[in-house]
């Protein structure tokens, strides 16, 4: 048995040892231009996916098909979201088309659960270009982000469209952020106009938003 666990604990060191020895000579490229490995990808996929799982099982979802939640999320998404995710009707502009790993287009149907879209949207996700979006817009606003992204594979590009012609016309306090023409970007910069609209990133980002896949919303 004591033998057994020696060997355990030198196999430990040795690869160990080995993965410092590939980290520290350079070799694993970092470009954003060069995918992961796949065992790589698979890894982190499965990290990020149960962290978000686990943190975001308790939260409690609000009425997700209030009118008044769905415009305000409206607003947001077209403002924050739409450069990194997408809308309806729109493609892949200079910007995304660069990214690594790339945001999912959250006009397609996908799997993630509204708390867990919530979280991610709230906390951002490390490494992927998601910002975390709750150090500047309360819950209401995410929520409302949430509420949104439910209709939006629904939606074809005129739905989308009518839904935020309007911005504001849902009385809400931003506090002291201000959408205004433009996107949000990390440092406050609205991200170059591409085939979509000219707004910046979320759920969406200023991005780099799961690793994976992408932020992953």
């Amino acid at each position: 048995m004591l033998k057994r666990v020696a060997w355990a604990v030198a196999l430990l060191i040795v690869v160990s040892a080995a993965a410092l020895a590939v980290a520290y000579s350079g070799r694993y490229n970092v470009a954003a231009d060069q995918p992961h490995w796949s065992l790589t990808s698979r890894v982190v996929a499965i990290i990020r996916d149960r962290s978000i799982a686990v943190r975001a099982a308790d939260l409690i979802v609000p009425n997700l098909a209030d009118p008044a939640l769905i415009a305000l999320g409206a607003e947001h998404y077209t403002a924050m979201c739409a450069g990194c995710h997408l809308a309806p009707g729109t493609g892949d502009n200079e910007m995304r088309q660069g990214l690594y790993p790339k945001p999912p287009n959250l006009a397609q149907q996908r799997d993630r659960s509204p708390a867990e879209s919530f979280w991610i949207i709230k906390h951002g996700l490390k490494m992927s270009g998601m910002p975390a979006w709750g150090v500047t817009h309360d819950d209401e606003s995410l929520w409302g982000l949430v509420a949104f992204l439910q209709q939006l594979p629904t939606l074809d590009a005129a739905g989308y469209a009518a839904l935020t012609a309007s911005p504001g016309a849902v009385p809400h306090d931003h506090g002291e952020h201000d959408h205004g023409s433009t996107g949000h970007d990390s440092d406050g910069v609205a991200p170059p106009t591409g085939a979509t609209m000219d707004t910046s990133a979320d759920e969406g980002h200023a991005h780099q938003h799961p690793a994976g896949e992408g932020h992953d919303h």
